[in-house]
């Protein structure tokens, strides 16, 4: 497919495998937390990362200049015990609670296909993970729901593939839904009054592998 293409996160560092692959990358004027302009393989590209949720997710669609694809990426939590750490999955379809979007087919490097549970806060427990999983769906995000509802009022093909941060028997010793606030943005100073500081730098490093990993698969795909 030719045209400009839409990359959609929610947060910058979701990006951070992806940019060294893009050339001639600079901030883009928007009114998003965060936003970038590239190119890409003879193709001009959009970064947008605009916090968690699926109405974050929406807005940023549809506020930026209108490309030929959406395509969702970033983190996400493992339902299927077999997923480990920065292993990427490329969604067949996106669930949300009252819908479910059907993705787009490309080309890319093999990769677990499955489908992706798409709700409105952060899975904190094993217990809510194995759930999920009984719905059929192998991992869970926040944003994906958002970035498919807005392809679908625009008539745009959209994909999504995200890479593993956190694993489907964990539960997490912080409380990060507490400490997302209204902009999409977790609050630093409320996750370290929380003093789980172990799970937080576990989780900065797992996040920089998966974000390499994203971004290696990326680069090797066509949309």
């Amino acid at each position: 497919m030719s045209g400009a293409l839409l990359f959609i996160a929610a947060d910058p560092r979701e990006f951070a495998g992806l940019l060294p692959h893009l050339e001639d990358v600079r901030p883009l004027q928007l009114p998003v937390h965060w936003s970038r302009t590239a190119r890409w393989k003879g193709r001009q590209v959009t970064a947008i990362a605009n916090g968690a949720g699926a109405e974050r997710a929406f807005a940023a669609v549809l506020v930026a200049p209108k490309p030929a694809a959406v395509c969702n990426i970033g983190f996400c939590g493992a339902l299927d015990e077999s997923l480990q750490i920065a292993d990427v999955v490329v969604a067949t379809e996106v669930r949300a609670a009252t819908h479910t979007w059907q993705t787009a087919a490309f080309e890319a490097p093999p990769a677990r296909q499955a489908a992706l549970a798409s709700i409105d806060h952060i899975a904190q427990t094993a217990v809510e993970k194995r759930n999920l999983r009984a719905t059929g769906a192998s991992i869970v995000e926040m944003e994906a729901a958002g970035a498919a509802r807005a392809s679908e009022d625009l008539a745009l093909p959209f994909y999504c593939v995200r890479a593993v941060s956190d694993l489907a028997g964990e539960d997490f010793a912080n409380d990060y839904n507490a400490a997302l606030r209204a902009d999409g943005r977790f609050s630093i100073f409320s996750l370290i009054k929380q003093h789980h500081f172990g799970e937080l730098l576990r989780l900065q490093s797992r996040t920089a592998q998966a974000a390499r990993k994203l971004g290696d698969f990326l680069a090797k795909s066509s949309f």
